[in-house]
């Protein structure tokens, strides 16, 4: 069995991504990794090369920063990259920010080869948990998407949808089983200066500058208004000196969190049942 991973990035430091953690959480599943770098105001390139592993594989792209509706050229970018990966039987896809948990390769690795050789099973899903404003929050509304796909055949037919969140073929949504590993998400963590700064960066692939200058604010602040709960796990070892370097002050109280009523309702549900009324799914569970 044959796995290759692969990111797609570009100015990494200046966001202040966990790219390099996210690539060496990856790295022991995986045969090969690729990441396609796309022209950068910092010096991600070279952090991505320091850190030095035979089975990193670095590709220069050229991003189109001309497509600024939807995170398209996150689409385009992504796809670029998938078509270039050597013949591999699966294919483990990472954004920046995304992080896997060392005591998970265990279940992630008996899944890929349960299923390696049904052509059924067309990728895998995997849990998320959203980490926001600390390393101590986890996001747990409707807002938080539960699962996405991270696992995918490598088959022609195979493309990045929409601002490549998640994956389809041929247009249709993934038929996928569990993978019985989690993503870690650590997009909304990082002080608030940097945050600020990344959004500010992000933005560039959704929208114009004038949108742009109209919508983000000078000072980030962590918006404490949405349902989050503690964590009390362990977060993947090669995060622990950013976890570690937390220094900034989230407020958080529960009791303060005023949602409508209609959203408690469908949390409710949610918690009692195991379903989530109106989720969208980017893939279908077989």
């Amino acid at each position: 069995m044959r796995v290759v991973g692969f990111m797609i990035l570009r100015n990494g430091l200046k966001m202040d991504y966990p790219f390099r953690e996210a690539i060496l959480s990856a790295l022991p599943v995986c045969d090969l990794f690729y990441v396609a770098v796309g022209q950068s105001e910092d010096d991600t390139r070279a952090a991505v090369a320091a850190l030095n592993d035979p089975r990193l594989v670095i590709l220069d792209s050229q991003w189109d920063l001309s497509l600024r509706e939807g995170g398209k050229v996150l689409a385009q970018e992504t796809n670029k990259l998938l078509a270039q990966l050597p013949p591999c039987d699966w294919a483990l896809y990472l954004q920046a920010d995304e992080v896997l948990h060392e005591d998970d390769y265990p279940a992630l690795r008996e899944s890929l080869e349960r299923y390696v050789h049904d052509p059924r099973v067309e990728g895998l899903v995997f849990d998320y948990l959203h980490f926001y404003g600390s390393y101590r929050w986890v996001g747990a509304s409707r807002r938080w998407y539960r699962r996405e796909v991270r696992v995918i055949r490598p088959w022609p037919d195979m493309q990045a949808y929409r601002d490549a969140q998640g994956f389809r073929r041929a247009g249709r949504k993934l038929r996928v089983k569990r993978s019985g590993a989690r993503i870690f998400h650590y997009g909304w963590v990082r002080p608030p200066e940097k945050q600020r700064a990344k959004l500010q960066e992000l933005h560039r692939y959704w929208h114009d500058d004038t949108w742009i200058a109209t919508h983000l604010p000078e000072r980030f602040i962590y918006d404490g208004h949405d349902r989050l709960v503690p964590f009390s796990g362990t977060h993947p070892a090669v995060m622990k000196e950013r976890v570690c370097q937390e220094s900034w002050h989230f407020e958080y109280d529960p009791a303060r969190v005023k949602r409508p009523l209609h959203e408690r309702l469908l949390e409710w549900i949610e918690v009692r049942t195991g379903w989530r009324p109106g989720e969208f799914r980017n893939y279908r569970l077989i």
